[in-house]
């Protein structure tokens, strides 16, 4: 280096050391050296779910699960220092939408790394995203096998798969002497991942569906599924749809005299079922979860969730995708406790795979060539007066 050269570096740095650290932190090179979406006093986290259109509440719930968390870290301090932010966009549930969502948090609000997205359809469609860009995707409301295999090393799943979830429902099925077992699905990557694990189960005990029927994406129109599906006069119905056509569904089936055990998959929302249908219709309907009961006590970080949706939202309407969206923050915040004083994108994913991390309870670990961090499922049911029981 020539001297002048070296004269001229050594003033600059003298005269970066006497700045304020607010204007190191908005100065050029601050976010490189740092990493995106971090500055001397925050972090920033991207969500992409539906928060208006068919399934808007399961997206508002799990934002509100996510803020309560980062208001609760906050609250204490932050991570090391810093508090953490969330900016939500809403994709109706949108593939095009999720798309364009992923890419402008990454690229235009600049943050560190995303969570909480919804869907398989949408969710397998921002992967050439992450990989393009190397951002993290921390937890999505999907189970299915597109988010998993290939293994893309920025997708970060922290709910079981569809396949184990229906493994536990047929289980529990074959267990009661129910046999004769019918489908309906979404038509879209989270129905056919559905459809795929009720048919893998189901083998494992040489059976098939007795009858499937399917239902567009983003409509009720159940009618010929209800036909498809009667007919074969089923013990029980797996149903791998949402809120709104899975009570269509049911409310249509009775109607036209059909009698059987009725069995949802995760994303349903237990309490947006019970919602449309009515606490009475939707009595006995089975519901497998991906996390713990909201409402009990013996998990401390539902005890946790309890009182930190509490504190944030000022009530106490407590909710699996809030809580879902809970445990996906608590997770980011775990990650990066193990960072250093300047994290980056790549240390936080090493992070997420260096050891288990267990948020009071709720356990997740990333195996080598794997990005499934848990297989939790359980069985609930509602009962009388619209209650869920686990």
């Amino acid at each position: 280096m020539h001297l002048p050269c070296r004269r001229r570096l050594l003033a600059r740095l003298a005269a970066l050391a006497t700045f304020p650290a607010a204007t190191l932190a908005s100065s050029p090179g601050f976010a490189s050296a740092a990493g995106a979406g971090v500055s001397a006093t925050s972090i920033r986290f991207g969500m992409s779910s539906p928060m208006t259109g068919t399934a808007g509440a399961y997206g508002l719930q799990m934002k509100q699960g996510v803020e309560a968390a980062f208001a609760e870290v906050n609250a204490a301090g932050g991570v090391r220092g810093r508090r953490l932010e969330l900016a939500a966009l809403d994709d109706g549930y949108e593939t095009a939408n999720a798309v364009a969502n992923a890419k402008r948090l990454i690229d235009d609000e600049q943050v560190f790394a995303l969570l909480a997205f919804y869907g398989s359809t949408p969710t397998t469609a921002v992967l050439p995203v992450l990989s393009a860009r190397r951002v993290p995707l921390l937890g999505t409301v999907s189970g299915a096998q597109s988010l998993r295999a290939p293994v893309n090393p920025y997708m970060f799943n922290i709910r079981a798969s569809y396949a184990d979830e229906t493994a536990a429902i047929v289980k529990n099925l074959a267990t009661i002497g129910v046999r004769r077992i019918a489908v309906l699905y979404q038509d879209d990557g989270f129905g056919r991942s559905g459809l795929d694990g009720v048919t893998a189960a189901l083998s494992q005990y040489g059976l098939h569906p007795v009858a499937q029927g399917s239902v567009p994406r983003n409509s009720v129109d159940v009618d010929k599924a209800v036909a498809d599906i009667g007919k074969a006069e089923p013990q029980a119905v797996v149903m791998a749809t949402l809120s709104l056509p899975s009570a269509a569904f049911v409310r249509k089936y009775r109607a036209a005299g059909g009698s059987t055990f009725f069995v949802a998959l995760s994303p349903v929302g237990t309490d947006r079922l019970i919602a449309e249908l009515g606490e009475q219709q939707a009595r006995g309907i089975q519901v497998a979860q991906v996390v713990p009961y909201p409402w009990g006590e013996r998990m401390e970080v539902v005890r946790q969730y309890q009182k930190a949706v509490t504190a944030f939202a000022g009530k106490t309407e407590f909710s699996y995708y809030a809580l879902e969206g809970y445990i996906n923050a608590r997770i980011a915040i775990a990650a990066l406790a193990r960072c250093g004083a300047r994290p980056t994108r790549e240390e936080f994913a090493a992070a997420l795979r260096a050891r288990p991390i267990d948020v009071g309870g709720y356990r997740v670990a990333f195996e080598p060539n794997s990005n499934e961090g848990s297989r939790y499922v359980e069985i609930s049911v509602v009962g009388a007066g619209g209650h869920i029981l686990n």
